[in-house]
């Protein structure tokens, strides 16, 4: 039986059984167009969510609506469709997060030449100023040396001042004069001396301050140029692995396409034939519904009469002769809502493939034309093991190995109720627990969940048929 789901018609109408084979071709066509397409990258959109989480999750969405579209046909296509839409629904945020890792490494670049700039001003500085306390030293050496040679010039002119000389009535009045005048002469010159080595201390002291402070801001350039350098080889690092894995989606992406595009032949061909058998499976719940239908109406009818003839029969006796049955009107068909469905497993288990139309991405090989195809069944996302439960009672019709691609399957016939004529259909199972023939209750257990026959995992694949066409389970739960 179908895993991915049968014809259906379309969205949210039941499927005329007449639209069966036709709705089936535009599944399936559809969903390989999917998949078979010229240039697959940029297929997939990105999804149109607020954060990243709801992102990923539509795009896992996707990749489940192209396996469980697909794989009934073929497990190990489906999983290359899967594969696809997930690989080319990454490719955009892979791209993203290189350009930014890139914009990275640009930033890092330019921080670490701006140090180096930096540095090297600073260098610059450093020198000038090394040059200039050079130039100062010097200076204060000559101011050092000319004080000193005016002392010893002093000492050589008499080693005592001339005014002294006078006093003591020492020499005549010719060399007080010019002892005098070299007195004075000496005294600006020593003053002049001991003016500049005070100057030039103090602009040695300030260059010494200046060069100290310019030596840390080297220091700290540096430390910071070091940090820069590991952030940039850090960054450059980040955006080859960005890249890498963007390299990989598009090898992938284009691996895959070129796989399914060689395969195209055979996947037409097996298409057909499932196809072919999809359509016998429908057909014949379709001719099992109307047979209940029938006899069920036919005993409602019956039913009918006999009350009528017994009411004729009461009249007659009571001597009204003139009672006349009204005609028979078969009543219109009730609420499918009477069958009383449950969920056919005890507790919240998520649904990972709707029921519904899925359109084609735009752009693709469409072998039917039609853009689309419907979902026919929902897919829960049940681990294996997971217990199954009968969604309401009735009578096991199929129970074992379904030969079109369903695995381990149970189908219940639940009857007919106001009119209604209902089975459920239950796939992938690791095991039954029930037997064709065997009346079951609701809640009843009936299968342990799995992936059997065409499965690209576990899960558990339920189908609901009312009046020989297939609709949403939801609409009955």
């Amino acid at each position: 039986m179908s895993t991915g789901g049968r014809a259906a018609g379309k969205p949210g109408a039941p499927v005329r059984r007449r639209t069966v084979s036709h709705a089936l071709s535009r599944r399936l066509g559809a969903a390989l167009a999917s998949a078979l397409m010229a240039g697959m990258l940029g297929l997939v959109p990105a999804a149109h969510a607020d954060n990243l989480d709801d992102q990923a999750a539509a795009l896992k969405q996707q990749a489940a609506d192209a396996a469980s579209a697909l794989e009934f046909v073929d497990a190990g296509l489906a999983k290359s469709a899967s594969d696809l839409v997930m690989y080319q629904g990454q490719l955009p945020g892979a791209q993203a997060a290189l350009a930014d890792a890139q914009n990275r490494v640009g930033a890092a670049t330019g921080l670490v030449s701006s140090l180096a700039a930096r540095i090297e001003l600073a260098q610059a500085s450093k020198d000038r100023i090394t040059a200039q306390i050079a130039l100062d030293s010097k200076k204060q050496a000559e101011a050092k040396s000319m004080i000193g040679q005016i002392a010893a010039q002093s000492y050589k002119a008499g080693g005592i001042p001339a005014n002294l000389a006078l006093i003591l009535g020492v020499g005549s009045s010719g060399d007080l004069a010019n002892s005098i005048d070299l007195a004075e002469q000496a005294m600006r010159s020593q003053n002049a001396a001991l003016a500049q080595l005070t100057s030039q201390k103090a602009t040695n002291q300030n260059a010494q301050a200046r060069l100290a402070a310019v030596e840390a801001e080297i220091k700290d350039l540096k430390v910071q140029a070091d940090a820069a350098l590991v952030a940039e080889q850090s960054a450059r690092d980040q955006a080859a692995a960005k890249k890498a894995k963007v390299d990989q989606l598009i090898s992938d992406s284009a691996a895959i396409n070129a796989r399914l595009e060689r395969q195209k032949p055979q996947i037409q061909a097996k298409v057909a034939a499932v196809k072919q058998q999809q359509d016998t499976v429908a057909a014949q719940i379709a001719e099992r519904q109307r047979k209940e239908r029938e006899a069920a109406a036919a005993a409602a009818k019956a039913e009918a009469e006999r009350i009528a003839r017994a009411q004729a029969a009461a009249a007659k006796a009571a001597g009204n002769n003139n009672f006349v049955s009204p005609p028979y009107v078969a009543p219109a068909p009730g609420n499918p809502s009477a069958f009383g469905l449950q969920h056919p497993f005890a507790s919240y288990v998520p649904i990972t493939s709707g029921f519904g139309w899925r359109q084609t991405p735009p752009g693709t090989i469409d072998f039917y034309g039609t853009g689309g195809y419907v979902h026919t069944g929902i897919d829960f996302g049940a681990p294996c093991g997971t217990p199954v439960y009968a969604a309401a009672a009735g009578t096991v019709v199929f129970a074992g190995w379904d030969v079109y691609g369903g695995g381990n399957g149970v189908k219940i016939s639940h009857g007919v109720i106001q009119g209604n004529a209902l089975l459920t259909a239950y796939y992938h199972n690791t095991s039954v627990k029930v037997s064709a023939g065997q009346r079951v209750s609701r809640g009843q257990l009936i299968a342990i969940s799995g992936g059997t026959g065409n499965s690209t995992g576990c899960h558990a694949h339920f189908e609901t048929w009312l009046n020989g066409v297939a609709v949403d389970p939801m609409t009955l739960l």
